[in-house]
């Protein structure tokens, strides 16, 4: 039998958004390892599917696969109420899903363009937040987290929509704090560079850039946001809400 250390999320029920690649997948795949039964939502059915498939195969762990677009209200409505009809409380709610496209100056952004990036980054995690942690509250607690960025605080130009978003996120985290409390904590998880899937087409410099803007010189594997995401998901974080703990290799504060 595991001990509570080893399983800190026994009994538990989590839900992430974005969970089918990157730092998303590697927090789902991580609670269900230490004993949650988890929701996999991302925007296509297939790719929850493969991967709810794959945690219940690794973990033996309750995983189900649940698409949204969470750009979309209705979308979000539909996939809170899914979640409820298969289990009977969410404990840990991870509002990671995200989108930064790109583009060639900052006239050239486009009013489609910054209304996805603010409805994905922002407005999902604004809506799912509300009627998750109101029923946390009216029920057994729990724990959000918004994944945030660290350019919310170190903006940058080409990528200004989304940076604005993620500041929105955090500003979130404090009211979701305050308005479900005591028994629900809120909290911001603020990651820098990770080598996730995106980074596959990356140029060496590029890469090298990245890993400079940093005081250790590197950029971050996606399971080393693993040990922050479950402190905030588990009850190792009791005493923390409101709080935004970065994951960015020193980004925030290397003097450049």
């Amino acid at each position: 039998m595991n001990s509570s250390s080893d399983q800190p999320l026994a009994g538990k029920v989590a839900l992430v958004t974005g969970a089918t690649k990157g730092l998303g997948l590697a927090m789902v795949t991580a609670f269900a390892r230490a004993g949650a039964d988890v929701v996999v939502s991302s925007r296509k059915q297939d790719s929850c599917d493969e991967v709810a498939a794959r945690i219940r195969t690794l973990t033996g762990r309750r995983a189900v696969a649940v698409a949204c677009h969470v750009g979309r209200w209705a979308a979000v409505d539909a996939l809170v109420e899914r979640v409820y009809t298969e289990f009977d409380a969410i404990d840990v709610l991870v509002n990671n899903a995200g989108m930064s496209p790109t583009y060639p100056s900052l006239p050239d952004v486009t009013e489609e363009l910054f209304d996805k990036v603010v409805g994905v980054n922002l407005k999902g995690a604004f809506r799912l937040g509300s009627l998750v942690g109101a029923r946390m509250a009216a029920g057994r607690g729990g724990s959000i987290i918004n994944v945030s960025a660290v350019g919310s605080i170190r903006p940058t130009w080409d990528g200004l929509p989304y940076s604005a978003a993620k500041a929105g996120l955090d500003t979130l985290t404090v009211g979701f704090a305050q308005a479900f409390g005591p028994s629900v904590r809120a909290n911001s998880l603020m990651p820098g560079a990770f080598a996730t899937e995106l980074a596959e087409t990356w140029s060496e410099e590029f890469r090298s850039n990245l890993a400079s803007r940093g005081t250790l010189d590197r950029v971050g594997d996606p399971e080393e946001i693993v040990g922050a995401a479950l402190y905030l998901a588990s009850d190792a974080s009791s005493f923390t809400s409101g709080s935004v703990l970065r994951v960015d290799g020193g980004m925030a504060v290397k003097v450049t």
